[in-house]
C-alpha cells in the first residue's frame, strides 16, 4: 500500500472515535475505586469482577484493565492513514510533515515524563507512560506510514523476532537478588524454564533501565520499577502501533464495507490465538507490562478484532446515537488522558466544599468511593462535551 495521493480526501470514522472513546472511559473510570467498593462488599462476586477487570494482573495475563494502553497504542496507527492523507490533500510536503511528527514525538514523550512527575518535588525521568512510549516510537511508525503494506508486516516481525531474541539471550549477571527489586515469586513474577528469561526485574528491559534512568538526575539512584515497567517496551509498542496502521489502512482503502470487517476480523483472530500459543507453550510468556511479542500480537489482535466490532455497528449499521457520550470522549483523547490526571482532585474538592463533606455518603460508606468517582466522571465528561460542542480538540 503506498502513500496517498494528494488529492485523496480524508474522513473521520465514528467507530474510531468511539472506540477510543471507550478506551479513554475505562482509563477514567478508574475513578469509581471498585477495589474499594469490592472490598467493602465481600463475597460478591459481582463485585469482584468489577474490580478484577479494573485492575492489572501482577504478570502474566490479561484483564479488560490491561488493554487500554495496547488500544490507545494501536488507535495511534489506525489515525496515522488518515493524517497523511489529510495533510497531503491540504499541500504539505513530506520534509513539513516529518518535522512535525518528529515534533509531536518529543511533545508526547515531555508530556509523558510531566504527567509522571505531578506532585513530586523533581522532575521524575521514566518514560514508561503510554504517552511517552507512543512518542518513542511515533516518528518510526510516521516513516513507515509511507510504506507499502509488506513493508509494514515485515517490520512488525522483525521488531517482534528481534525482541524476543534480546529476551530470550539474557541471564541476569551474579549477585543478582529478586528479593529486593519487588519481585513475589507467589504472586508469579519468577516463571520457571525458558519462560524465565522474561521474569520481573530480571531481564534486559530491565537491565537497560538500571543504566539508562541513571543517566537522568534523580533524588536516590533507580534500581526497579516497582511494576516491573520499562522503557524498552517502546519496541513492542510501537509492534502494536504498526498493528493499527495496517488496520487504519484497511479502513481508509475503498470497497466494501463489510468487506474491511471480514479483513479485520481475519486478521484479529489468528494473532490472538498466536499470541496465547506462544504463551501457553512457555516460548514467550503473555505479559503486558514489559510488552512481550506474545503480548504484542495477543493484545494486538484483539485490537483487530474490536476495531471490526465498532466499525461494523457504528460506521456500517450505522448506530452511533448510542455512542455519542463515547465520541465525545474519543474526539479529544490526549484532553481527557490530561484532564483525568491532573483534576480528578480538584473536582472532588470543589465538590465538598460548595455541598458538603458528606456528600458522597448518600448511599452509604460502602459506596461512598463509587458514588464519588460517579461525580468525578460526569464533571470530566461535561467538559469534554463543552468543548466537543465548540469544535475545541487539544492535538499535538
Amino acid at each position: 500500500m503506498s502513500a496517498p495521493a494528494p488529492s485523496t480526501p480524508s474522513r473521520r470514522l465514528s467507530s474510531v472515535d468511539a472506540y477510543r472513546g471507550f478506551v479513554m472511559f475505562l482509563m477514567m473510570a478508574e475513578a469509581l475505586r471498585l477495589g474499594e467498593v469490592a472490598r467493602a462488599h465481600p463475597g460478591s462476586a459481582f463485585w469482584e469482577f468489577l474490580a478484577w477487570h479494573q485492575t492489572h494482573v501482577e504478570w502474566v495475563g490479561c484483564t479488560l484493565h490491561d488493554l487500554i494502553q495496547p488500544s490507545f497504542s494501536f488507535l495511534v496507527g489506525v489515525a496515522l492513514p488518515f493524517s497523511i492523507a489529510a495533510r497531503l490533500a491540504r499541500g504539505q510536503s513530506r520534509a513539513a510533515m516529518t518535522g512535525h511528527a518528529f515534533w509531536r514525538a518529543f511533545v508526547l514523550i515531555a508530556l509523558g515524563v510531566f504527567l509522571r512527575s505531578v506532585g513530586r518535588r523533581q522532575t521524575n525521568y521514566t518514560f514508561e507512560d503510554t504517552l511517552s512510549q507512543i512518542g518513542l516510537g511515533y516518528g518510526f511508525l510516521f516513516l513507515l506510514g509511507f510504506r507499502p503494506v509488506r513493508d509494514q508486516w515485515l517490520a512488525l516481525v522483525l521488531i517482534l523476532v528481534g525482541y524476543w531474541a534480546l529476551f530470550a539471550l539474557y541471564t541476569p549477571g551474579a549477585g543478582h537478588d529478586p528479593s529486593a527489586l519487588d519481585v513475589k515469586p507467589a504472586l508469579g513474577h519468577q516463571l520457571p524454564g525458558f519462560a524465565a528469561h522474561w521474569n520481573k526485574n530480571a531481564n534486559p528491559a530491565w537491565a537497560f533501565d538500571v543504566w539508562f534512568l541513571n543517566v537522568f538526575p534523580r533524588s536516590s539512584r533507580f534500581t526497579h520499577n516497582g511494576g516491573g515497567y520499562a522503557t524498552l517496551s517502546l519496541i513492542p509498542t510501537l509492534g502494536t502501533m504498526i498493528l493499527g496502521l495496517i488496520a487504519g489502512g484497511i479502513l481508509k482503502q475503498d470497497g466494501d464495507d463489510w468487506n474491511k470487517v471480514g479483513r479485520l476480523s481475519a486478521q484479529g483472530l489468528p494473532l490472538v490465538l498466536l499470541g496465547w500459543g506462544l504463551g501457553a507453550l512457555g516460548v514467550c510468556p503473555v505479559v503486558k507490562r514489559i510488552w512481550t511479542p506474545s503480548w504484542a500480537l495477543y493484545s494486538g489482535g484483539i485490537c483487530l478484532l474490536m476495531t471490526a466490532a465498532w466499525y461494523a455497528v457504528v460506521d456500517c449499521l450505522g448506530f452511533r446515537r448510542w455512542a455519542y457520550p463515547l465520541i465525545v470522549i474519543g474526539a479529544n483523547s490526549i484532553a481527557a488522558y490530561c484532564l483525568s490526571h491532573l483534576i480528578e482532585g480538584f473536582i472532588t474538592g470543589s465538590i465538598k466544599t460548595h455541598l458538603g463533606p458528606r456528600v458522597f455518603g448518600t448511599l452509604g460508606a460502602s459506596y461512598e468511593p463509587l458514588v464519588q468517582g460517579s461525580a468525578v466522571l460526569l464533571a470530566l465528561w461535561l467538559v469534554l462535551f463543552w468543548m466537543y460542542r465548540r469544535q475545541l480538540f487539544l492535538k499535538v
